[in-house]
Parts: C-alpha cells; structure tokens; sequence
C-alpha cells in the first residue's frame, strides 16, 4: 500500500511518523514541504499525489490542513492533529476521513478536530482520540496512524464509509 505523508511545519522528510510506517511495510512517499509558503507546499503535495496516486494521503498538523487543500479524489484521508484553522481555506473534508487527535495537544486544540468532524458530517468515530501530547509519536498513536491507514484503504477498495 502506498502512503503519501505530509508532514508538518518545520518537520522534515523521514520523521518518526513515516519512518514507522514505511518500517511496517507501507510505501511512504514523504516530500518536503515548503514551510514559509503554504501555496507551494500544496502545490507540491498535488504533484506527488498526482505522480504516484497514493492508496491514503496522510497529513500531519500543518501537513493536516495541505492534505484537506488538495484534490485527492477518491483516496482517503487520515489526519493528525490537522491544522486547518491555522492554513488554508478548506474548511471541511470528505466522508471517510479519519482524525487522529490527542485530548493534551497544547498546539493544535482538539475542539478544532471536533469542529472539523461536525461541519464535516462526518460520524463520531470519524476522531480518534489517542496519544498524550501534539507528536502522535508514542506506540499507541503510531499504530493507530497505521491502522486508519489500512482501514480507509479497506473501505475506499470496498466502496464503504467509517
């Protein structure tokens, strides 16, 4: 399965978070993203994402709000902790989506990822809850980054919603 990981604001390419993936057998296409111009980070997740047509698009904090901004047709979302109140002008995102998000994220409050849910129609199991800080960097989060990757990816090949 093809992942592509947009990571977050001043985060680099191969952090924990892909870098676990990629470990647990996912290929991760994992570009640097301009961290001073939002519009170019964008810009260059829409042409990864149009090059190599990712099964997941995952989406870290800032990464979270670039993954909302681009044109990902058919291929699922999973966001972590997305900032998409801090960048970007979507302000929505399609069903099917999956949000990871910790109740002690002191940079991106969870009640932007509940708002997100609810203007997004999307069902409460849409948000999971996990982790104990803003990273999602310890087991349980990373392995749950895994799992809504491999379950969106299930659901989008069997033409189903969370």
């Amino acid at each position: 399965m093809k992942i592509l990981f947009l990571h977050g604001w001043h985060s680099v390419p191969g952090g924990v978070k892909p870098s676990y993936l990629a470990r647990h057998g996912l290929e991760v296409i994992n570009p640097a993203l301009d961290d001073d111009d939002f519009d170019r980070a964008v810009r260059t997740a829409q042409a990864e994402h149009d090059r190599h047509r990712p099964d997941v698009v995952v989406g870290s904090s800032r990464g979270g709000a670039v993954a909302m901004n681009i044109d990902a047709g058919s291929t699922p979302l999973v966001l972590l902790c997305p900032a998409w109140r801090r960048w970007g002008t979507a302000a929505a995102v399609k069903p099917g989506t999956v949000i990871l998000h910790s109740e002690a994220d002191d940079v991106i409050p969870i009640a932007d990822s509940r708002e997100l849910v609810r203007s997004s129609g999307l069902p409460d199991s849409a948000l999971v809850v996990v982790g104990t800080d803003h990273r999602l960097a310890d087991p349980e989060p990373l392995a749950a980054m895994r799992d809504a990757c491999l379950g969106a990816a299930r659901r989008r090949d069997a033409g189903m919603r969370p």
